[in-house]
């Protein structure tokens, strides 16, 4: 931080004191929740399924996976969230995606890189799920990639936002079945011949904001893996309960 921004600092912070990210009202520091927002959000701890990142009800033992993992093995190795897609965590996610408010994402990327410690520890480059060029020019910038390049930041982990692209326009997921959603997006993804050098080889953190079915996660986890990526994993703010 330069000289004039720790002298400026305490002006800034008269003319424009921080506020709650999810009520507005006033706050000690910038980029907080204030306790009531706080105490809404419903982290997702241990136990969970290894592999989908799916809360369990009751601890089930190391390494327990869940029958929907066993039954449909996902594309990915591993699938982590930092809350649960409710209330709060579904209203910030929402202000960032559609109302322009990117500076969530450094406090959403906090909750992220908790959750996804054990992926970061392991990745060698970090991949936002894309957006399509025409919606990308319509909202401005993708939510995906403010997450992952602050998750990169704090971690050091490379960043590789044009690694994956997203080669298909497809309708928005919300409202879609489950099945409606694999369609949806098969075909979507994939990574250009001369990127594939970013992650061929490589076990690569996939990033997004929500995970609700798995059916966008899942086929774009497919399109690294057919590029080369030796493995994929998953982190995203949000699950869907």
């Amino acid at each position: 931080m330069s000289v004039w921004r720790v002298a400026l600092a305490p002006v800034e912070r008269f003319f424009y004191p921080p506020v709650c990210a999810g009520c507005q009202s006033a706050v000690g520091q910038a980029s907080a929740l204030c306790a009531r927002c706080w105490s809404g959000l419903v982290f997702i701890e241990r136990p969970f399924c290894e592999i989908l990142g799916t809360p369990f009800a009751h601890e089930m033992g190391e390494g327990a996976v869940s029958p929907a993992a066993i039954a449909e093995p996902p594309p990915f190795a591993r699938a982590r969230a930092a809350v649960i897609h409710h209330d709060l965590a579904a209203r910030l996610v929402s202000a960032l995606k559609y109302s322009d408010r990117t500076e969530l994402a450094v406090l959403m990327s906090r909750w992220m890189l908790r959750a996804g410690m054990e992926l970061l520890a392991d990745a060698e480059a970090i991949v936002p799920v894309p957006l399509h060029r025409g919606r990308l020019f319509r909202r401005r910038f993708n939510q995906a990639a403010e997450l992952s390049r602050a998750i990169a930041k704090a971690s050091g982990v490379p960043y590789r936002p044009l690694a994956l692209q997203r080669v298909k326009a497809t309708r928005t997921q919300v409202g879609l079945g489950a099945e409606a959603r694999r369609r949806n997006v098969r075909g979507a993804f994939a990574v250009q011949p001369e990127r594939r050098g970013e992650i061929e080889g490589r076990r690569v953190l996939l990033v997004d904001d929500v995970f609700t079915t798995g059916s966008t996660i899942a086929s774009a986890s497919r399109a690294l893996r057919r590029a080369g990526a030796r493995e994929v994993d998953v982190l995203t703010f949000s699950r869907a309960p």
